[in-house]
């Protein structure tokens, strides 16, 4: 039987509930023992949280000061020697966090990373997107010494927040540190908005918009939906808004049950990343534009119409 290992997400004292319950998802498809790693500092309210989440059967707590800001290079190591105690897989959600520490532990296990796992075969089958998610392979992994992955998140529906009762376990780690990084400080964007790779609606904004000053009427409607707010690559990269709200390949891979493409022509790299998007309404100018082949619902105007108007009618 398999024995998984999944590394949790946290920051600020909580834990990330809908990346790690649709990491359980997918370890719950693989069948098996599920374990989840909380590496902080002091990790007992945040065990308490992933304790809660349905088909986890135990929780291990990791405390030590070096924890305190997720760096990869200190974090990893401590995985490392986590592994080692007989686990047969490890997971990480396919978020950014995820995405820079499970190279390093994969690196330093000397296995192959499977990446973006959407589907779950076998314990050592998998599907995963290659081409910008225009194609599926299907990858069967050697289980040995064991399999490293990360998660698609949406692909997966979250398990149960509540309703678990998994045993937490603190673990004590004797690996060396590195001490070539350090942590410096933080600059990030603050918003009461939900987060974009886990909020339900998100409402994004293209190159169409012209300016940041213009985003303004896709903050308006999203502040109605209570959405998420997106951007196209091109508005990132015409320094609209900063490259956290970026959807597609390159950017954050999203599935919504709502999302609104604005101003947004539909290249292939933005579509990738909304693939899994449950309704797709797109509003543009241009009748012909890509987007229009994806989407469920499609409107043609000029958007500095329509939009305003309907944030109006909400």
């Amino acid at each position: 039987m398999s024995k998984i290992l999944l590394i949790a997400e946290h920051a600020n004292g909580q834990l990330n509930v809908s990346a790690v319950a649709k990491t359980v998802s997918a370890a719950s498809a693989i069948g098996g023992d599920v374990h989840i790693a909380i590496l902080s500092p002091d990790g007992q309210a945040i065990a308490a949280q992933a304790a809660r989440i349905a088909g986890v059967s135990k929780v291990l707590t990791v405390d030590n000061p070096a924890n305190d800001h997720a760096l990869a290079a200190i974090l990893a190591p401590q995985i490392v020697e986590l592994a080692g105690g007989g686990y047969t897989h490890v997971l990480f959600p396919g978020t950014t966090f995820g995405k820079d520490l499970a190279p390093r532990v994969a690196a330093k296990l000397d296995v192959q990373q499977v990446s973006d796992i959407m589907a779950v075969h076998s314990a050592t089958s998998f599907d995963r997107p290659i081409y910008a998610g225009n194609a599926i392979v299907t990858v069967e992994a050697p289980a040995s010494p064991l399999i490293l992955a990360t998660v698609r998140l949406a692909s997966f529906q979250a398990a149960a927040a509540e309703g678990g009762g998994a045993a937490v376990e603190a673990v004590k780690i004797d690996a060396v540190l590195p001490t070539h990084t350090r942590f410096v400080k933080l600059e990030a964007q603050k918003s009461e908005r939900p987060d974009l790779q886990s909020a339900n609606r998100v409402v994004s904004g293209g190159r169409a918009l012209a300016s940041s000053d213009n985003f303004k009427i896709i903050y308006e409607l999203a502040d109605k939906l209570g959405a998420g707010v997106g951007a196209s690559r091109a508005a990132v990269d015409s320094g609209y808004v900063p490259n956290d709200m970026q959807v597609g390949q390159t950017g954050k891979i999203i599935a919504p049950e709502l999302y609104f493409a604005i101003g947004i022509s539909g290249a292939i790299q933005h579509l990738a990343g909304i693939k899994d998007a449950r309704t797709i309404v797109a509003i543009n100018k241009d009748s012909e534009a890509p987007i229009f082949e994806v989407a469920d619902f499609g409107l043609v105007g000029d958007l500095f119409t329509l939009v305003p108007e309907l944030t109006s009618k909400l």
